[in-house]
């Protein structure tokens, strides 16, 4: 049963080539694209995105990336597979997509600044906007996953 409320691709045709636009910027920006990859599952699984969770662990996977990450990413702070630039970037995200519980702390700064430029800063607060809209976008119009069957 198909629950879709309405298709972003035809009905925001410009918006959507807008953020695709941006995907490709963040491909080329210099940020590695399985750390890319690995915040936009993050902020998917925050932002309960059924839709995205799907497509962006199916990416990882294609790349390589090991499922004991991907199981254990939504406790990444607890677990001891990831590097501190991994670390930094997903601290990052978290605290600008949970912006409704405040700021992005200097604190929060400090240590992504340790592990990443100014300009990878920023293009990962782009990487982490554009998944926001992304989320927004399919958990509004209630996209869903496709059944692996």
């Amino acid at each position: 049963m198909d629950v879709r409320r309405f298709d972003p691709m035809r009905l925001a045709a410009g918006g959507y080539k807008a953020l695709i636009a941006l995907e490709s910027y963040l491909k080329s920006c210099g940020l590695e694209g399985g750390l890319v990859d690995l915040v936009k599952l993050r902020v998917s699984q925050i932002n309960g995105c059924a839709f995205c969770i799907d497509m962006h662990w199916k990416e990882l996977r294609a790349r390589g990336e090991a499922e004991h990450r991907l199981y254990g990413l939504d406790a990444w702070e607890e677990m001891p597979w990831y590097t501190p630039r991994e670390r930094a970037a997903l601290r990052w995200a978290e605290a600008v997509t949970t912006l409704h519980e405040g700021h992005v702390s200097d604190e929060v700064h400090a240590a992504a600044r340790e592990q990443l430029s100014e300009s990878e800063i920023a293009n990962l607060t782009l990487a982490a906007a554009a998944i926001n809209a992304w989320n927004r976008l399919a958990i509004a119009a209630r996209m869903s996953p496709r059944d692996p069957r």
